[in-house]
């Protein structure tokens, strides 16, 4: 009698086993593998987010010595090569002239009466020097390069530099002696590497550095119509001066009396030239 109550509760346990696996719902594999997959994409942005931010924070670590300031006004006396000279400011020349510039590219001296756009303006075609240096008057960088020394992934490297940044600009100057060179106001540097740390130090010890430069808060936006055209400016011109050329001690005549109109190519008063 046992027995056969024993094998009934038997027969109903196995019964039920049996309806308990028959209702049992599967396993969400393709739930698991989708938080999977997300866990891990969230730990590779995470991830990149943190390295670019450690790399952004060891770079501005190099810069810190060449940053400006009361203490330290021109950190490019640290960087190796930097040639320096002494010009003298605001001597501004006509459209229509040349000077007779002592250094090739040029960083000082007599200028054109309009400067170049210096927001970030990468050139595709040599610019007439004139306009570059009075840029530099204004606290900008100019990179020059070799067009046929500098190509590829060098001067990729290079327009990351000058691209949306403000105070600097580039251009191909096909009479330089050395791949590279960085003009500010008073100040060299040419080199042969686009990959040199030193292009950094130079555009974070002089870009803009209120003890370098001359004119103080001037603009770098290029002027009205008429003036200095970013889409197409004027063109390098790689022949030697002539005699006619401005020498780099030139003093531009006096201004006119109030109320006169400027000479023709010169920045109204008030323009920042």
């Amino acid at each position: 009698m046992a027995s056969g109550k024993n094998s009934k509760q038997a027969r109903r346990e196995a019964s039920a086993a049996r309806a308990a696996a028959a209702i049992k719902k599967p396993t969400p594999w393709g739930l698991i593998a989708a938080i999977l997959v997300v866990v891990v994409f969230a730990g590779g942005v995470f991830g990149f987010v943190y390295f670019q931010h450690a790399e952004k924070q060891s770079k501005l670590d190099a810069l810190a010595p060449f940053t400006p300031s009361q203490s330290n006004q021109d950190p490019s006396k640290q960087i190796e090569g930097v040639v320096f000279k002494d010009y003298k400011p605001q001597s501004h020349v006509s459209p229509a002239d040349r000077v007779a510039y002592d250094q090739s590219p040029a960083f000082g001296g007599p200028h054109d009466g309009y400067w170049a756009a210096c927001m970030g303006n990468v050139y595709e075609r040599p610019v007439r020097t004139e306009n570059m240096v009075h840029s530099l008057e204004h606290g900008a960088v100019w990179i020059a390069y070799h067009p046929e020394k500098v190509t590829g992934a060098a001067l990729e490297t290079l327009k990351k530099k000058v691209v949306n940044q403000q105070f600097i600009m580039m251009s191909p100057y096909p009479t330089l002696d050395r791949p590279i060179s960085l003009q500010s106001w008073g100040r060299q540097l040419k080199l042969d590497s686009a990959d040199d740390p030193r292009i950094d130090q130079f555009v974070h010890a002089l870009r803009r550095n209120q003890f370098t430069y001359p004119e103080l808060n001037a603009s770098c936006d290029a002027l009205g119509p008429g003036a200095f055209d970013p889409d197409n400016p004027p063109p390098f011109d790689a022949t030697p001066p002539g005699p006619d050329a401005k020498p780099m001690n030139y003093e531009p005549p006096a201004p006119p009396p109030s109320g006169q109109p400027q000479p023709s190519g010169q920045p109204q008063p008030g323009s920042g030239g």
